[in-house]
């Protein structure tokens, strides 16, 4: 991951999320559920949702594990093939 105006983005910049996006799809790929989430960030479960909605479709998946899959595959590559 790394930083460009502004916009955390995972490895592929195309993928274009925000550090805010970054940061719940973090948290989804470890099995948090939208209500954990919400609280630990301090926002809606409504807030959660439509980031993860945001995320799905700049990620082009369709679902909490293809996102959170597609976020591992690339963190995995991206730290030399260790485990996440």
């Amino acid at each position: 991951m790394y930083q460009s105006e502004g916009k955390a983005t995972l490895d592929c910049p195309e993928s274009n999320l925000s550090s805010r996006e970054v940061q719940v799809l973090r948290m989804a790929s470890r099995g948090l559920t939208n209500a954990e989430i919400a609280r630990e960030l301090g926002v809606s479960v409504h807030t959660v949702k439509f980031h993860l909605a945001s995320v799905y479709k700049k990620l082009g998946v369709a679902n909490r594990t293809e996102a959170a899959v597609s976020y591992l595959a690339g963190k995995t590559e991206s730290d030399g093939g260790s485990t996440p």
